[in-house]
């Protein structure tokens, strides 16, 4: 993943034009959105000195300089976030341990939510641990553990495209986090060679990876056509595991009453009566 500092702030010069940020656009252009020469005018720096931060030669670079650049393109919160820490990676060989364990009194405390779908996902957004509903809604249970990383589902399972009705925003969303995780992350072999793997099968996946989008997936809605309880609408929040920061628990979090909760509360019913 090499690279990703000069590929992103090129990306986000490239989203602007020049009369967004009161530039004469001197007619057509040979490509799209700001040149290097007026990124470094405006941000304060010297032509030279953003070529080198581009080329990844910044050496120290300063918050100054980040914020300053961060305000000519126009990142918001994550990006800005995110282009710290792709301009100061750690050194290589010194990468965060592989977190691939769920500690037992988390998977206690997913089995106590009886009435919600919860999950705990890894920083290559593999599904580390589920309870009972999750597993009734996903089928992580009879799923290989290579298969529950759902960037692989959602790009190399044919099935997704049924499986979820929105399913170009949840593919752009799932690229988006897994690039933002990465930044974090740049001595992850298996990290990188997921990014590889999907780069290779999957157009789609290339698509949106060049695009170097960042979100973090806090909270939102997820659409889920299952073949025996139909239409699901999942509200969801996610929460850092404190104790295991490269760990996210996710809850879905359906209205009480709405027709999702009963839908699920069927499905519960279902599951366990099968487990009985």
């Amino acid at each position: 993943m090499d690279g990703d500092l000069g590929d992103f702030l090129r990306s986000r010069r490239g989203r602007i034009r020049p009369e967004e940020v009161g530039l004469p656009s001197y007619g057509r252009r040979r490509v799209p959105g700001l040149r290097r020469e007026e990124v470094a005018q405006l941000a304060g720096v010297s032509v030279d000195y953003y070529v080198h931060l581009e080329q990844g030669r910044g050496q120290r670079v300063s918050d100054s300089v980040l914020d300053a650049i961060a305000r000519v393109l126009r990142l918001d919160e994550t990006e800005h976030a995110y282009l710290r820490t792709v301009a100061r990676p750690r050194d290589r060989g010194t990468g965060r341990p592989d977190t691939a364990r769920v500690r037992p009194g988390v998977q206690t405390l997913l089995d106590s939510m009886d009435r919600t779908p919860a999950f705990v996902m890894g920083p290559r957004m593999d599904v580390l641990a589920w309870n009972a509903l999750a597993d009734a809604v996903s089928d992580y249970g009879r799923t290989a553990p290579a298969d529950r990383n759902i960037p692989r589902h959602v790009f190399l399972d044919a099935a997704s495209r049924v499986r979820y009705p929105d399913w170009p925003a949840i593919a752009a969303q799932a690229v988006a986090h897994l690039r933002l995780n990465a930044g974090h992350r740049p001595d992850d072999r298996k990290l990188g060679d997921l990014v590889g793997e999907l780069s290779v099968r999957s157009e789609d996946f290339c698509r949106l990876w060049a695009d170097h989008r960042v979100e973090a997936c806090m909270s939102g809605t997820k659409r889920v056509q299952h073949p025996l309880a139909g239409l699901l609408t999942l509200p969801y929040e996610t929460m850092t595991i404190q104790t295991e920061p490269d760990q996210t628990m996710v809850v879905y979090t359906p209205q009480p009453g709405s027709e999702t909760a009963e839908r699920l509360a069927l499905l519960g019913s279902w599951a366990a009566a099968e487990a009985g």
